[in-house]
Parts: structure tokens; sequence; C-alpha cells
């Protein structure tokens, strides 16, 4: 007999109590094993958003979840071991070229990585753009590839952190994904369990990220490396701009073909710019801080780690992207700057145009997306292309242009720059 009840750990929050560690390790553990019930769960999920969590809370909820499920071993990796997490937003490829960036440099990346869902893609939807490439590796493919190529991007296996699982679905239905402590304990716990010495995150912050202002993007932050250290992992993180897409392309096969621009020692200076910066925190966290990743971008020694990266999980890095049947073509209607693209509403129409998915298990268009001609501060003349949809059929460009007319702000004065790392935390 159980020395708690669902309801007594849903009123005891529900009316601004902190949870005993027991009453955690229970909660977690009964839910994880379908003794709580989803609608009870979803109760205390929703207390938690209104009521908040301590410190101490949210660490033992953290391990809690941790303990549902396996931890990997990556004693046989001889490089040190650092990942990287972004919270999400839209044009984030970053991770494409970031991994094998970072390998190239000495290090090993051990990046589980996830799925799109509505206006933020997802990196393992824009890598399976490539053919053959695959998502899926069993623990012993895992190691063995970060052992020998130094670098992988896959999902998360079905033992890992099996009550984030559980509870990250039922958040998305609840109205309550945006809960900080629920946020902080599901990525960390994943992040944890899969072994990594050390964890860089990438905050994001702005119309396109699920943290609209920089107060609670710095509160997750905080959360978050504070968590990485009660569980001996380092962890820092940046504060990085969201309020405009990443880049100029926005979609599956469209990031990838701009992240192997990157590789190849071009591509827009954004993405550049933040690629380098992760990777120098990266580095740094994994103890390699004389590391120069610029130089491993200009000789080419990441774009080898791609290649490896990919041929290893079954993909041809020389294959062609799909390309879409229906391109729209957008051009500017007046003379002026560019003051602003909003993240979300380009983000939206890329979702509109099949490259995102509503659900889990819909599918998403390969090569459906949204390609920026003209990003904030670029001067535009009457008739200049701004920004052009791709989509396989041509029923989709309709309501991607309702949501991507919305999004792009001409003005005639050219904008002030904003800095796309906000602030460091750790």
């Amino acid at each position: 007999m159980s020395a708690f009840t669902a309801v007594d750990v849903i009123r005891a929050k529900r009316d601004g109590g902190v949870l005993s560690d027991a009453q955690i390790d229970w909660v977690v553990d009964a839910y994880t094993k379908g003794l709580v019930a989803d609608e009870q769960m979803s109760a205390l999920a929703m207390a938690i958003l209104l009521r908040g969590m301590t410190g101490p809370e949210i660490a033992l909820w953290t391990a809690a979840m941790i303990a549902s499920g396996e931890r990997l071993d990556l004693s046989p990796v001889a490089r040190p071991t650092v990942d990287k997490h972004s919270t999400g937003g839209v044009g984030d490829k970053i991770t494409l070229p970031l991994t094998p960036l970072v390998a190239a440099c000495g290090a090993a990346v051990p990046q589980l990585s996830g799925r799109g869902l509505g206006h933020t893609g997802g990196t393992l939807d824009k890598l399976e753009s490539i053919p053959g490439w695959r998502a899926a590796l069993s623990n012993d493919e895992f190691i063995a590839q970060l052992r020998d190529v130094g670098a992988v991007i896959c999902a998360a296996g079905e033992g890992l952190a099996p009550a984030d699982r559980k509870l990250y679905a039922l958040r998305d239905v609840t109205g309550t994904v945006e809960a900080i402590p629920l946020i902080a304990s599901s990525i960390m716990s994943k992040k944890i369990a899969e072994g990594t010495g050390a964890l860089v995150l990438d905050v994001k912050v702005g119309s396109g990220a699920f943290m609209k202002s920089v107060d609670d993007a710095r509160e997750l932050a905080r959360t978050m490396v504070e968590l990485g250290g009660a569980h001996g992992v380092k962890t820092v993180a940046l504060l990085t701009d969201m309020s405009t897409p990443l880049g100029r392309a926005v979609g599956n096969a469209v990031e990838v073909t701009e992240s192997v621009e990157v590789l190849a020692g071009g591509g827009p200076a954004d993405v550049v710019e933040l690629t380098l910066a992760l990777a120098r925190e990266m580095l740094d966290a994994a103890g390699l801080p004389d590391a120069d990743p610029a130089a491993a971008l200009r000789d080419g020694r990441a774009m080898d780690a791609w290649r490896r990266m990919i041929r290893a999980q079954g993909g041809d890095p020389d294959a062609p992207m799909a390309t879409a049947n229906e391109v729209e073509v957008v051009c500017a209607a007046e003379d002026g700057y560019v003051a602003g693209v909003d993240a979300y509403a380009i983000g939206v129409a890329a979702w509109r145009l099949g490259a995102g998915r509503a659900r889990k298990e819909d599918p998403v268009s390969i090569p459906a997306g949204v390609l920026l001609h003209k990003r904030p501060g670029d001067r535009v003349r009457v008739g200049e292309p701004l920004y052009e949809l791709r989509a396989e059929h041509a029923v989709r460009i309709p309501p991607a242009l309702a949501e991507a007319e919305r999004a792009v702000r001409i003005a005639p004065d050219e904008p002030a720059a904003r800095p796309l790392v906000i602030e460091r935390i750790g």
C-alpha cells in the first residue's frame, strides 16, 4: 500500500506547498508505471505551472526522471564529451554544422535530438532529408560512432528518461509546455542521462522562441545551469535572439543545404557567428580552450567530420536534396530597408507549407520551406525578391503566404543592429 495518493500530491502543490522528496520520487515513478493516470498528472502539471517549484524541488524532480530509465556510460569514449541543446527556434539548423565542427576540434559530441512540432523545426526531420540517413541507433552503435567519428546526431533511445517521454506528450496537449520547472527538468533529465561530461545551452528569446522575454529566458537558463552542476555536468548557457529567423533557409532540405554551405566556409553571417560562439563554449567546457573552430571551418576538417558522420548513419553526403514542385516568389512593393522579419510568422508559414507538423505522428515535407532573400537591415527596392515559398502542392501556398506577408516589415530608415548573443550564464 502506497504512503501517498495522486490527489494528495496534487492538492499539496495546488495549495502552494513544497513537495517532499518522497512525494516527488513516488509520483514520477508511479506515473511512469501507469499507476497515476494522465488526468491526474495533467492536474499536477497545471499546479506546477501556476504555483512553481523551488530549486530543490526541481532538482529532485529531475533526478526522479533520470532514475525512471537508464543512464548511458560514455567511459569507452576517449575524447572529452560535450553536448549542446537549443530550446528551439525558426531556421535553427545550428546543430548540423556545430556537431561535426566540435568533433573536428577534438571533442566527442553525443547529440540526442528531436523532431519539430508547430512552428519550430526538428533536427531529425532536417537530417532525414539526406537519402539513407537514419535517426535510430542502438546504444552500442551510438557509443561506437562517438568513439570512431566523434560526432553523433540521433534520436533518444526508449530507455532514456521514459518519465519525460510520457510527461512531454501530456504537457503538449494540456497547456503546460511553458512551465519553467517542467521545461528545465525535461531538457536536463535527457541530457544528464545521455552521459555527457559538459553541456552548452542555447536558450532562445523572442517571437520565434518559447521564451518571449529575456527575464523568462534568464530564469530558465539559470535553472538548467544549476541542475547540470548539481548532477556533475559542467553547464553554461547563452541567451540568443530569436526575433528573426536564423540564416536565410527555414525548412528541412533547405536548412541542410545552408548548413553544408557553412561547413564549406560560407553561409549566412549570423549562422556562422552563432555556430562559432557555441563551438568555443563547448570546446572550453570540454577542456579544449585552445582549439580553433574557425580554422576547422576554413581548412575543411569540419566538412570531413560531417561527411564521416552522415555516412556512419547510412546517409549519402553527396546526394542531391529534394526540390519543391511549387515556388512562389514575393517581391517588395516599396523602397526602403527591411526593418524586421518576424520569426514566429515565418515559422508558421513554413509549417503551412508542410515543413512542420501539428501532431507528433504527422509526416513532414522534405523540400517545403521558406527562403529569405532579404534580412533585417538589408536595402530593398520595388520589385526585388523578399522571400520565396516552396511546397510540394500548390494548395499549401496561399495559407503560407497569408502568414509570411505579416512577417516582413519595410521602413524608410535602416534599423539598428540587434546582438545575436544577448547574455552568458554559467
